[in-house]
Formats: C-alpha cells, sequence, structure tokens
C-alpha cells in the first residue's frame, strides 16, 4: 500500500476534506496513474450532495488525465510514462452491450468492494464512479482509459473523459443526427456547449441554443450556435420555430433540470427525438403528454456519456482539435489545486464556469 493525498466526502452536502489515504497497487488488468489534471463535473457534485445515494466515505471525480506510473498483470496496452484520459466507462467487453458496441452500458456488474482506496487504518473508502480522481493518484480498469500522447495538454485531455464526449457523442452517436438537420440545445453550460459542437461538426443546418442566461448564449454562438433563445421567453419554442422556420429534428437537453425535460418534445416536429442528457436528482419527475409523441412518431431516448467507445471516439476527438474543429482550451474557465477544490466547487455551483480543472504538480 501506498499513500496519495485525495479529496474525500466524508457526509453528503458537507465540504470536502484534502487528505492522505492508502492506494493499493495494480492488480491483474489495472493500471496506476499519477494525475495531472481533473475537472470538476456537476455529477461529482451532485454525487457529493447525496443526489443519488452511495457509501461514504468516497472520493469523487471523474474527468481525470495523467501518466501511468504502474501497470498489473495482464496489461499490454499500457507502459509507465503514457499520458492517459480516464474514464468512468468500465467494460468486460464480453456482455451482450460490449460486444454490440455500447460499452457505457456494460451489463457486467462492477466489483463489490470498495477498491483500490482505503482510509490510514484501514476501513473502506468508496472509489465512486469506478476512478476516485479527486486525487493525486488513482488505480482503474485498463478498460477505462485510452493514451493520447504528448500533443495534448493535460488540463485539456482531462475534458476528453466525460464533458466533451458525453455532450458530442449525445448528438452522432445517440442521437444520430444528420447533415441538413435543425438542432435545439437545452442548457449552454459544458455538456452542452459541447452538444453544440457536436451538431456542428455533424453537419446541421441551425443549431438553436436555449439558455436561462445571455452570456451563456453569447458563448453558445462561439462554439457554433447559430441562433439562440431565452429560456424565460413564455413560449421559448415558438422562437425557435420563429428562428430557424420549423420546429427541430431532436432536441438535446443537456441540464438534469425536470422543467427542461417538461418542456422538450415542444421543440421537436414529427419524427424527431428528445436526446436526454442531463441527470436530475433522485426522486424528480417530469411529465409530458404521450399522446403526442405517438401521434407525430416522435421518441424519447436517453444517452448514457453519449454512447461512446472511448477508444474510437477520444482518439477522433484528439484529432478534430488538433486540426482546430473541436474546440477545447476554450471551455476552460479556470484551473485550480487540489487544495483549492472546495473553492472550485462553489465556483461551479455558481452556474458561471464552463469546466474548472484541477492541476497537480508534477
Amino acid at each position: 500500500m501506498a499513500r496519495t493525498r485525495a479529496a474525500v466526502c466524508h457526509a453528503f452536502g458537507a465540504p470536502l476534506s484534502v487528505e492522505e489515504v492508502e492506494l493499493r497497487a495494480p492488480v491483474v488488468n489495472e493500471i496506476e496513474v499519477r494525475l495531472e489534471a481533473v475537472a470538476i463535473c456537476h455529477s461529482d457534485i451532485s454525487y457529493a450532495e447525496g443526489a443519488w445515494g452511495g457509501d461514504l466515505p468516497a472520493v469523487f471525480g471523474h474527468e481525470a488525465a495523467g501518466r501511468v506510473t504502474a501497470v498489473g498483470p495482464g496489461v499490454t496496452a499500457f507502459k509507465p510514462g503514457d499520458r492517459v484520459v480516464v474514464t468512468l466507462i468500465r467494460a468486460c467487453d464480453s456482455c451482450i452491450q460490449c460486444a454490440t458496441g455500447h460499452p457505457a452500458l456494460c451489463e457486467t456488474p462492477r466489483p463489490a468492494e470498495s477498491g483500490p482506496l482505503s482510509m490510514p487504518d484501514g476501513s473502506a473508502l468508496k472509489q465512486a464512479m469506478s476512478c476516485g480522481a479527486f486525487a493525486e493518484r488513482m488505480v482503474v480498469d485498463q478498460s477505462q482509459a485510452v493514451v493520447v500522447g504528448d500533443d495534448v495538454g493535460a488540463d485539456v485531455a482531462a475534458l476528453l473523459s466525460c464533458g466533451v464526449i458525453t455532450g458530442v457523442g449525445a448528438v452522432v452517436n445517440a442521437g444520430g443526427l444528420r447533415a441538413g438537420q435543425d438542432a435545439v440545445v437545452i442548457g449552454a453550460g459544458g455538456v452542452g456547449l459541447n452538444a453544440i459542437q457536436g451538431a456542428r461538426i455533424a453537419g446541421a443546418r441551425r443549431i438553436v441554443a436555449v439558455d436561462l442566461s445571455e452570456g451563456k448564449l453569447a458563448v453558445a454562438r462561439d462554439f457554433g450556435a447559430t441562433d439562440t433563445v431565452l429560456a424565460s421567453d413564455p413560449a421559448p419554442w415558438d422562437r425557435v420555430h420563429e428562428a430557424i422556420g420549423r420546429l427541430a429534428d431532436a432536441v438535446f437537453v443537456s441540464v438534469g433540470v425536470t422543467i427542461a425535460y417538461d418542456a422538450a418534445p415542444n421543440y421537436i416536429t414529427s419524427g424527431g427525438k428528445v436526446v436526454m442528457i442531463g441527470l436530475p436528482h433522485s426522486g424528480h419527475f417530469s411529465s409530458y403528454q404521450p399522446v403526442n409523441i405517438a401521434s407525430y412518431g416522435q421518441s424519447m431516448i436517453g444517452s448514457k456519456m453519449g454512447d461512446v467507445v472511448i477508444r474510437r471516439d477520444i482518439p477522433w476527438m484528439v484529432d478534430l482539435y488538433q486540426q482546430g474543429r473541436l474546440k477545447l482550451d476554450e471551455l476552460i474557465s479556470r484551473t485550480w489545486t487540489l487544495d483549492q477544490i472546495n473553492e472550485a466547487i462553489a465556483d461551479t455551483k455558481s452556474g458561471s464556469a464552463r469546466r474548472n480543472v484541477i492541476l497537480f504538480s508534477a
């Protein structure tokens, strides 16, 4: 066992505590990664607030990039020194979902034990989302990582592990948006901006961003939105119709707010799709009229992690970034240290940040 510093959640809704914890060495099919950067996702905040339950104490964090420092038996795709992106997608490669190209939906149960982390006294410490990336080091299954190389900065690489693949993938993979179609993206935060980029990359004719903030809507145009609508309008779907001449082929809900899901079907035309990305808290409910969905041949689908295959999609997105076709640097609002994690979380909760990133010293 080795010691590493981590931000530990001891009670839901309480500040995280940066302290030393125990990290075991990698075993079969695992790699150890020294973190260089981890971005703060709203899912981490929701988990730490108790939105979806779970065991405590726990180490959250899952948008990570760093260097491989050790590999366990059976690992052949990684070696010490590799810069990798680490995701929460842990795939068995043998269940039906993995075998049919949907590893984010892997059906193989994850180990019941807490994982490679423990408290200094030997008591349990949960590795949340199979990552535990709010720490200086982590041990994960090799299926969760992808080599990205040294040409991509660690701060940018970290974004590729969740926010970018979730947004772009929701449009390209889950939503199957085709060139010439029209899209609406509800929410112009970190994931929403990437959904906008995904629609641009997919060749959408019109891309309408809907948000409560004029400032966020201005940024959405920088990322590819052709039109913007304030969500506070009494009938924002009517403003969409006025702006683009019709309703949309797909609406992508990037925020975990039930009122956004209530409104989403109003934006789509006959045969259109509601693609559900944002995660409301457990126990929250939305409502809609199913007769309309049935009568107009519409659909509502969930999108988990953009339905990505990380070793296919992350290298593709790296290439797009290097060509200048995918904005990543512009997503970073500010960088912080691990000791500043509670301030970084507070800034993220304020709603003004696109992505806050924790940087680790070498």
